[in-house]
């Protein structure tokens, strides 16, 4: 058993908390939102007032917020890293810049704590189901300590240094924000067509286009079903740190940049909560008078 203490408990970041504790381990859980760790001191959870008072006594802190500045903010603006005890093994599963890891590890090694960077994907369906692919970055050491609480939740792998788990978290989000776009405009063009969305869609499984986003994704699109999932607005500001990452290295995406329009359409025509198979609404709308099916649109209140 490892004592553990759980940092954000939102919409991944509870049922990742919930599987550590059917694992085993003494799990101490902190939200912003108090509300949201009820269901986790049901299971058995401690829940604690205060970021620094969760860490206190945990060998391993998990992390699960929305951006780089908030993890920032929560380690060395609000006691977290002074709380730590030496040898205390942070893992960071927040969706982060590559150079916001480094910063961080670098300033929880300052107070004698490691860092694994060890970004998700997989979404809540795959956060329940403690199937999550998790990239990982950071020394063979701290991940070797990591690798078993990780277990628990997924599929880790280690791909290199700190840093490098966010920057393969990118390049997932980058191949998943194309693939959404492309299921979208295929189904659409089909629709369009005269032919049967929803067969095609059938027909296509199993073939090279066949993909989870064209399974789930395709599935919610023609249901016209725009549920978080995965709020656009998240999708959003990864396609953001793809950007920034991609100027820092001297790249030039175009497919990358043609997308990230496309989310931040989505987000500001249709709301930052839709779910991030709401690029159709965007690609529809820039299509004036076409529509895939019949169906109502459904979106968060």
């Amino acid at each position: 058993m490892t004592r553990i203490a759980f940092l954000g408990t939102g919409l991944m970041g509870r049922p990742m908390a919930a599987n550590l504790l059917k694992a085993g381990h003494a799990v101490t859980v902190w939200n912003r939102s108090a509300d949201k760790t009820a269901p986790l001191a049901a299971a058995g959870a401690t829940v604690a007032s205060s970021p620094a008072e969760a860490v206190r006594g945990a060998e391993v802190v998990f992390t699960m917020l929305t951006e780089g500045k908030s993890v920032e903010d929560l380690l060395f603006n609000q006691g977290v890293a002074d709380a730590l005890s030496k040898g205390t093994l942070v893992i960071d599963c927040s969706s982060i810049q590559p150079a916001e890891a480094k910063a961080h590890a670098a300033g929880l090694a300052k107070v004698g704590a490691s860092q694994l960077d060890a970004p998700v994907s997989g979404g809540p369906s795959g956060a329940e189901a403690a199937s999550l692919a998790i990239m990982v970055g950071g020394s063979e050491a701290d991940y070797a300590r990591g690798e078993p609480l990780l277990k628990a939740l997924g599929r880790p792998t280690r791909v290199g240094g700190v840093g490098a788990g966010q920057l393969v978290k990118l390049a997932n989000q980058l191949i998943v924000g194309l693939a959404l776009g492309a299921v979208a405009e295929a189904l659409l063009l089909v629709d369009e067509g005269g032919g049967d969305a929803a067969a095609a869609r059938k027909a296509m499984t199993g073939g090279f286009a066949d993909s989870l986003i064209m399974q789930i994704h395709g599935q919610r699109m023609l249901d016209r079903k725009f549920l978080p999932g995965g709020p656009a607005q998240m999708h959003l500001k990864d396609m953001n740190n793809v950007l920034a990452e991609a100027k820092a290295q001297g790249l030039t995406l175009p497919l990358s940049s043609l997308m990230q329009q496309i989310f931040a359409g989505v987000t500001s025509n249709f709301g930052p909560r839709v779910d991030h198979s709401g690029v159709l609404l965007e690609i529809e709308r820039r299509n004036p008078g076409h529509r895939l099916g019949e169906g109502k649109t459904i979106l968060p209140e």
